[in-house]
């Protein structure tokens, strides 16, 4: 154990993973300790960080965040899910929408009474039962908690907001709990010559910040973590082949409500299209190997949905992570402990998990060995759960017109993912382990909308006969349709929150 109390805290970098951090610190542990952040104006953020998943809310909340504020400050819409687009065949078209699927039975999800239902030409679409999929592709947005007059769960939601804005909001809220913000380059990194512990950082001015616990939020760039203590990193380009992104704002199109991102599926990647209030967030994911980057930028700008605000900015990256994200008295957040692309928008999530790790296992009289290995292994338990997820969107891909989505069909894939897959098509059923992000019904809808279908569902589906199981989905849908028909359109509610 480092025999030191620990009274302050470093953290370098502003941008989401700065201001997430300084803001939660210093709410929860704000008078034990002295927070200050060093960033630079000169020093962009990647700020493409633009869509979020639901777990946002209670976090915002946790923070004391009004939603209304939020979404004024933020510029925010609301999202209910990911449309994928030509990630089966070229053509295809799926949702992976938030929230629940039907009516789950004890021991039995709705999945497979939809299973059996699909035997018998009864179900119809697995969306259907979805309320968050009907919502959006109505352009209808509500807050519910369930669907009115019933216990089936209501809509789940999450926000695409502009990640410079909500950095900017945040940084008021954290300096408002006594965080000092110090402006700065840092030119030079400290560190004990026994330990190897950071002590302190130079900045450009030659001023000197000391501090007994350092938090790296600088990014791809990895200051502290990788080149001041070298902590190793996890290459998972051999499953995740990209390694490029541009990306560049829009103008919004007119009459543009959707309450969902999009993930358009083009040779040899995806693009992004986020609509914000004020703008649209574009973005092209790709791999160098299969395309160049002229050619990249090229194919990013005939697909706007809108003329372009802006040049479109490259950015360069490696699929992995850091093998310890905390290392002797340095913590990475956010882009500095790892990088998986934002197909399913786990960014954000990521700095918000990290945050509350370290505030669980906070060091109070000294950094013992133990709580780091806890904090190690299960931020790696967490991002290997969401690599699989992500990898499983490449690998059931049906497309045959580029060799990129070729390789991606034949590539070998982590045994717990392959595991996991040969469970579902033989059984229907799905393996969820530690706590991991994404529930079955996520997996549920991108497996069936990417054209896997099981061979077997759970005998309990025999469980109704066959009349029960029509007025079962004739219910559902119902229920649905008409809570949906009743909602307010999704334009509606963000003129309600837009202030003067």
């Amino acid at each position: 154990m480092q025999n030191k109390n620990i009274k302050s805290v470093v953290i370098v970098g502003g941008g989401t993973a700065g201001w997430i951090t300084a803001t939660l610190l210093a709410k929860v542990l704000g008078k034990t300790l002295t927070i200050t952040l060093v960033e630079s104006d000169d020093i962009a953020t990647i700020g493409v960080g633009e869509a979020s998943i639901p777990p946002i809310q209670p976090f915002n909340q946790a923070l004391g965040i009004n939603e209304a504020d939020f979404i004024r400050a933020t510029k925010a819409t609301i999202k209910l899910g990911i449309q994928f687009q030509g990630w089966g065949s070229k053509h295809s078209s799926y949702m992976h929408a938030f929230g629940g699927v039907g009516k789950n039975f004890p021991f039995c999800d709705f999945f497979h009474f939809w299973l059996r239902g699909q035997e018998h030409g009864l179900s119809g679409d697995f969306w259907h039962y979805s309320l968050n999929y009907q919502a959006a592709l109505h352009s209808k947005f509500q807050p519910l908690n369930h669907i009115p007059g019933t216990q089936l769960p209501g809509i789940s939601y999450a926000y695409h907001f502009d990640a410079g804005l909500y950095a900017r909001f945040l940084r008021e809220l954290a300096e408002q709990k006594g965080v000092k913000r110090q402006e700065g380059k840092i030119v030079s990194v400290q560190q004990c010559p026994q330990s190897g512990f950071v002590t302190g950082l130079t900045l450009a001015d030659g001023q000197t910040l000391s501090g007994d616990l350092f938090v790296d939020c600088s990014g791809l760039h990895a200051l502290l973590i990788d080149k001041t203590l070298n902590s190793g990193f996890d290459d998972w380009s051999h499953w995740l082949p990209c390694d490029r992104a541009l990306a560049v704002p829009s103008e919004l199109p007119a009459g543009t409500n959707e309450p969902f991102t999009r993930s358009i599926a083009h040779q040899s990647g995806w693009q992004w299209r986020i609509p914000l209030q004020h703008r649209c967030g574009n973005g092209l994911v790709y791999s160098s190997r299969y395309l160049s980057d002229e050619d990249a930028k090229a194919l990013l700008m005939a697909n706007l949905p809108a003329p372009a605000l802006a040049e479109p900015r490259l950015i360069k990256f490696r699929t992995g992570r850091v093998r310890q994200p905390w290392s002797k008295n340095v913590v990475a957040v956010g882009l500095a402990s790892g990088f998986l692309e934002p197909l399913e928008s786990t960014s954000i999530h990521l700095i918000q998990t990290a945050v509350v790790r370290l505030i669980k296992y906070f060091p109070h009289q000294g950094i013992a060995p133990t709580q780091v290995d806890v904090f190690n292994r299960l931020s790696k338990i967490e991002f290997e759960r969401i690599r699989d997820f992500i990898i499983l969107h490449y690998k059931l891909n049906q497309r045959d017109d580029s060799a990129f989505w070729r390789a991606c069909q034949q590539m070998d894939i982590p045994p717990a993912l392959q595991q996991k897959l040969a469970l579902y098509q033989q059984t229907g059923k799905l393996l969820r382990e530690d706590d991991e992000l994404f529930t079955e019904i996520a997996w549920q809808q991108v497996l069936l909308g990417q054209g896997m279908v099981p061979e077997d569902y759970h005998p309990l589906a025999n469980s109704l006969t066959t009349e029960q199981l029509q007025d079962l989905f004739a219910s559902l849908k119902s229920l649905i349709n008409s809570t949906v028909a009743s909602m307010p359109s999704h334009h509606s509610f963000l003129e309600s929150h837009r202030g003067d």
